[in-house]
């Protein structure tokens, strides 16, 4: 009898519904599916490229709000070196190093990439720059919104930054594309939670233009 009950309190614990409590949370397994389920399907798409799959480890979920949040809180402390905010981490089935992670942070000016051109980045003309290789990609936005107190007469300066760790894919256009198509979506999704003006100046799909110089 004991071995019978044994199973089923197994099943009930698990699913946590036994007495009609709350369903658990889907596990978020797609491309479509990760980072808040805010990637656009040409974002969703570029990530199964970048990753090879199309399955993903589950994803947790609150990352849009907790950017959102931190950003608006670290703008009104107008430090000088803010913390990042992990918007998601997205990897593959089973875990391992190979995961696409996307965080955002305030930055100065004098942070911009444009003058320093690092080794392994192309530039961009999109949002006041960006750059993008086979292993990671940035993108610099400034914002105004009626929702952040201040940001009228000091924008709120937003880098977006995307980091494919342990990434051996070639430093090829469509691989630098694909990356920065997916932190476009991203960085978009967050200049609307926090009510950019005119979307932070960002199209509502990546339009690739290298910059020249």
């Amino acid at each position: 009898m004991l071995k019978g009950v044994a199973p089923g309190l197994a099943v009930c614990l698990l699913a946590t519904a036994c007495g009609g409590g709350e369903k658990p949370e889907p596990e978020r397994v797609t491309a479509g599916q990760q980072c808040d389920g805010l990637l656009s399907p040409r974002a969703a798409r570029a990530l199964e490229t970048v990753l090879e799959t199309k399955r993903f480890w589950p994803a947790g979920s609150g990352g849009l709000e907790r950017v959102a949040g931190g950003l608006t809180a670290d703008y009104a402390k107008a430090e000088r070196r803010p913390p990042s905010h992990q918007l998601c981490d997205s990897g593959l089935p089973g875990g391992g190093p190979h995961g696409v992670t996307i965080k955002f942070r305030l930055y100065e000016d004098d942070e911009l990439l444009s003058d320093r051109r690092p080794v392994g980045l192309h530039p961009y003309d999109m949002g006041v720059e960006a750059h993008a290789g086979p292993d990671r990609a940035y993108l610099f936005a400034r914002c105004v919104s009626p929702r952040v107190e201040g940001s009228d007469s000091r924008d709120v300066r937003i880098e977006g930054k995307l980091t494919h760790a342990w990434s051996k894919l070639p430093d090829t256009v469509p691989v630098r594309e694909a990356h920065l198509a997916i932190l476009h979506s991203a960085t978009l999704a967050v200049v609307r939670r926090l009510g950019c003006e005119g979307d932070a100046g960002l199209d509502a799909e990546p339009v690739f233009r290298p910059r020249g110089g």
